[in-house]
């Protein structure tokens, strides 16, 4: 069994903060990741209202353009794989999953039923450059933040699983920790999950300095270089 070295009330205790407070405490435990890790481009949240999604990766690629090319059972025992591997987590999960056709989103994986299985099988949401549709029939709580919305099915079908896959900028692999809500998505490292909680209360206090400072009377510019040296103090 996978060794983690967090728990997954570490990961629920995560969902509290949405996904752009998440990225300022990765600024500040994980410098280096500043510029990536992140999607990159806008995406639409099935349930703009729904609390942050915090859980362990699942990843895959499909297509939907085109037929699979491959017979029925095939199709069938690669869609059964994939349910079997999403399944098979000791926390709670995120599906990524990207769509490799040229224009993605041609037709959804993500709908009434899709929603409500992967729900049942642990999953708290997914995560996609492709499409998703019924939206006012996905499963209660699932979130989907996708690229596109659109009616149809298509051709849809699985291509592969487990792999490295890469949403609108933002490269996953399996086991990843992935925080979602409706501003997009983030990979969080597994040595810094921890951190993150005593680093959104470093990054509330800085922030504090300027935001009671701006509602002052008087404020301008001077009072302002006061409040951002002081916030710079505070460690």
């Amino acid at each position: 069994m996978t060794q983690y070295p967090f728990t997954a009330a570490d990961l629920e205790a995560l969902r509290q903060w949405d996904t752009p407070t998440i990225c300022n405490a990765l600024e500040i435990v994980s410098p280096e990741r500043r510029g990536y890790g992140f999607t990159v481009r806008p995406m639409t949240a099935v349930d703009p209202k729904l609390p942050p999604i915090c859980g362990l990766a699942r990843t895959g690629t499909q297509r939907a353009a085109f037929p699979s090319g491959r017979g029925k059972d095939v199709d069938k025992a690669m869609r059964i794989a994939w349910y079997e591997y999403v399944a098979d987590a000791a926390m709670p999960t995120v599906v990524c999953l990207q769509d490799l056709d040229d224009t993605p989103g041609v037709g959804a994986f993500w709908g009434e039923v899709n929603s409500a299985v992967h729900q049942g099988l642990g999953a708290q949401g997914v995560v996609t450059n492709g499409s998703v549709r019924d939206l006012d029939m996905f499963a209660p709580g699932f979130q989907g933040i996708a690229g596109v919305v659109n009616p149809s099915h298509a051709y849809v079908h699985i291509v592969s699983l487990k792999g490295e896959v890469t949403i609108h900028g933002m490269q996953v692999k399996h086991d990843d920790v992935v925080h979602a809500d409706r501003h997009g998505a983030v990979v969080i490292p597994h040595d810094v999950v921890t951190k993150i909680p005593a680093a959104i209360d470093l990054g509330a206090r800085k922030e504090k300095v300027i935001l009671d400072m701006v509602k002052t009377r008087g404020f301008n510019i001077e009072k302002l270089k006061e409040a951002l040296s002081k916030s710079e103090d505070i460690h």
